[in-house]
């Protein structure tokens, strides 16, 4: 393998713009979408389209001049686009399939290459297995062996993406793939038309109490905002493509996972739109609100989800805590095998979820009464609900069917979203999000 130097690459492709670029309405791919598709950069979240649109909107690196407007075709290119997470306007153009797992020469690195002093997974088995360990917290030289190859693949796959930056796919075929996108304490960042797939941990951490059997934790979600403010995300896909969890093996009885969320949306961050996107063969999809006792996050945390399309996802589509988030014409697809369904809407502490008009497909095994958890929850607004083609309250139902362990919601959610374009019915949506949502699907 070469070198992997965190040093910045050097080389760029040359910005594109000026009046041969002009967006063509048509999927591209090959050369011509480079031309043809390198206006959505110039593109910003329309008027009262979300969360996203209140107080100035949501322009990404709209206003970017030519020499900050790249295309960029591996990771040596998309690290000096991205400059360091830098609040510097920019319009960084995906072409292609990025691999974040290569060095510095462009060669792909396995799980093997991130491995320092000493550590194996047979080894770390061996050192922590519940027989001999015990229920204590991992220590010793195995975990710390184990930290120091996480740092290491963190170091390649972990990408910082800064305020006023927007990240697009150019053409029906741009990938990114093994990265983990960081938008910390960002501002005005827009991500679109790009596929996002495999953010796999080489390295999972072994948590003997978790559950009360103790679990596995895997470190990077494919889109992490932390305290990140103003944020579009539209026309991605974003799934495990590659590498899915269910076919990894069970390690201490329990299934050895590669893969946090999807998308998270944690620590205060605020005024997010999600639209026209697709979260596929997955665990757990989007978390918003990390925790019961993260009182600052209230006031924050508000998002609107609109047509997007969950697929083969086992749980938080979303989970919420504190948020005031609208969820609106969204599809959500239970494949007829699927046998580890836990639920779509996670409603959790001080949550506002204001639900309307979204269309669920199941298999005969799951129940309406299953689409709603409770941790914690108090409220949930529905509306308008489809269930393999019928109407239902999943309000009514949640509240008659619950184990009991859960209190009952009410339908006063405190709030009612006046910042949508527009609602179409349930089975409407359904339709038209089975056709347009994902990445290379920009009408």
């Amino acid at each position: 393998m070469g070198g992997w130097s965190s040093a910045a690459p050097s080389g760029l492709v040359a910005p594109r713009g000026g009046a041969a670029d002009r967006y063509s309405p048509a999927p591209l791919s090959g050369a011509a979408a480079d031309v043809s598709l390198s206006d959505l950069g110039r593109e910003t979240l329309p008027l009262k389209d979300g969360w996203a649109a209140v107080d100035g909107g949501t322009t990404g690196g709209s206003t970017a001049d030519d020499a900050h407007v790249f295309t960029v075709r591996n990771r040596n290119e998309l690290v000096r686009a991205l400059d360091g997470g830098s609040a510097t306007p920019k319009i960084i153009q995906v072409a292609g399939t990025i691999d974040a797992d290569t060095d510095d020469d462009g060669d792909h690195l396995d799980c093997a290459d991130y491995a320092t002093d000493g550590y194996t997974t047979k080894k770390y088995l061996a050192a922590y297995d519940p027989r001999t360990w015990g229920s204590a917290k991992p220590s010793g030289p195995q975990e710390e062996a184990r930290q120091a190859s996480a740092a290491r693949q963190a170091g390649r796959i972990e990408l910082a993406v800064g305020s006023n930056t927007t990240l697009v796919g150019l053409g029906d075929k741009a990938v990114l793939k093994g990265a983990s996108l960081q938008l910390k304490g960002a501002d005005n960042v827009i991500v679109r038309n790009l596929e996002l797939r495999d953010a796999y941990d080489c390295f999972p951490l072994w948590q003997p109490n978790t559950g009360g059997l103790g679990d596995w934790k895997t470190a990077y979600d494919n889109i992490w905002l932390r305290g990140a403010t103003h944020v579009w995300i539209d026309h991605v896909t974003l799934s495990d493509k590659g590498h899915p969890d269910a076919e990894e093996p069970t390690h201490f009885g329990r299934n050895y996972l590669r893969h946090d969320g999807l998308l998270d949306i944690t620590n205060a961050s605020d005024l997010v739109t999600v639209s026209w996107s697709r979260f596929a063969d997955h665990d757990k999809a989007i978390l918003i609100g990390n925790g019961d006792t993260a009182t600052g996050d209230r006031g924050r945390l508000r998002v609107t989800l609109h047509h997007n399309e969950f697929e083969s996802v086992v749980q938080r589509a979303p989970r919420v805590r504190f948020g005031q988030v609208h969820l609106y014409n969204n599809r959500y697809v239970v494949p007829a095998d699927a046998h580890d369904y836990r639920y779509s809407l996670g409603v959790s502490t001080e949550s506002a979820l204001y639900a309307e008009n979204n269309a669920f497909t199941t298999p005969g095994h799951i129940e309406a009464a299953d689409l709603v958890k409770s941790w914690n929850g108090t409220a949930l607004h529905q509306s308008g609900t489809l269930f393999n083609g019928y109407p239902v309250d999943l309000l009514a139902i949640h509240n008659a069917y619950n184990s009991g362990s859960e209190r009952d919601l009410t339908a006063d959610v405190g709030w009612t979203p006046t910042l949508h374009t527009k609602i179409d019915s349930a089975a409407t949506a359904d339709r038209e999000v089975a056709r347009g949502a994902g990445a290379g699907r920009i009408p």
